[in-house]
């Protein structure tokens, strides 16, 4: 059953109670679009054309292997993929770094955050060089007190273990923590931990139409955190 509108929508969380603000990268800052294009189209078509495959076979290959390493930290590993695949996906990446974008809202957020003084945290799932890639594109660094990725603390962020890490790392406390990401496991995962505030994106991308949680607050952009 559909959320009531105004939950859908999300309403503005009481900022007086809010210290920490932890924010996922791709579907929730960045527009999730280029990863998705990069593993569901692009890197079939190279993996298809180096192994003398049709692409729909070669996609059905890597989507096999993808959902093998899900919830692992291989799955977002560049290097991984590059053994494993023999490419180079590092460049490959760069070939379609022009697609590499902000979703929108997400610059005015950032410094509706900094000018209100919390403490901001990226929180991603993206290997560190992935991370160099789009932050080389779109530098969102100086809004972030620290960018850490899950191969930082050796677990990825469906692992409980990997909210305890984090907060002996960085020192949040949970009540009074934010916490907004498009992944449904992970946020479920934030939940067990006790995060007071979870936010899920419902448009994680700007090719697919918005998908609304049964579970979380859902926001289509950050504005609807800012009133």
């Amino acid at each position: 059953m559909p959320l009531p509108e105004q939950r859908r929508n999300g309403t503005a969380p009481d900022w007086e109670k809010i210290s920490t603000v932890l924010l996922d990268m791709d579907g929730t800052l960045l527009d999730k679009y280029f990863d998705d294009y990069f593993w569901e189209q692009f890197l079939p078509e190279v993996y298809g054309n180096r192994n003398g495959l049709p692409v729909d076979q070669a996609r059905q290959e890597l989507f096999q292997h993808y959902h093998s390493v899900k919830y692992t930290l291989k799955w977002t590993d560049l290097d991984y993929w590059s053994e494993t695949l023999d490419l180079d996906i590092i460049a490959l990446k760069k070939e379609v770094s022009h697609l590499i974008a902000v979703l929108p809202d997400v610059i005015d957020f950032l410094a509706f955050l900094k000018t209100a003084g919390k403490s901001v945290y990226m929180v991603t799932a993206a290997h560190r060089k992935s991370l160099d890639i789009k932050m080389g594109k779109v530098d969102l660094r100086p809004y972030f007190d620290r960018l850490i990725c899950a191969d930082d603390l050796g677990k990825p962020k469906e692992d409980s273990r990997f909210w305890q890490d984090l907060e002996e790392r960085i020192g949040f406390t949970r009540r009074r923590t934010l916490f907004a990401d498009d992944n449904l496991d992970v946020l479920s995962t934030a939940r067990g931990h006790g995060i007071g505030h979870l936010v899920h994106m419902a448009r994680p991308s700007s090719q697919i139409p918005p998908r609304y949680s049964d579970d979380y607050p859902s926001i289509t952009t950050f504005k609807e955190l800012m009133y």
